[in-house]
């Protein structure tokens, strides 16, 4: 059975995650309130953010940079895009 959740990102009721994608209280906050669908979605632009800005993840910052992006995704709040890029209509 499908495990749904009330998501942050889309205020609707929408698929769960399996399991927390992270350790902690992050990784439970994001599984009780957040979607299946915002969390594949983040992963995409964390790809696009560490590939198109060169991020190293052994840099401290660089992993704090993704995890200030990563809030501000799942809260629906404006994020950093690669620069130059241009979403298409299969972005959406």
């Amino acid at each position: 059975m499908t495990r749904l959740v009330h998501c942050r990102k889309y205020n609707e009721e929408l698929e769960g995650l399996e399991r927390p994608p992270l350790p902690g209280a992050a990784g439970k906050d994001i599984f009780e309130n957040v979607s299946k669908k915002a969390w594949l979605e983040w992963q995409n632009l964390q790809t696009m953010l560490i590939n198109e800005k060169h991020l190293s993840l052994i840099d401290p910052e660089a992993r704090a940079y993704l995890g200030d992006q990563m809030a501000k995704f799942l809260s629906n709040e404006d994020v950093d895009r690669a620069d130059g890029y241009v979403p298409t209509d299969s972005d959406d």
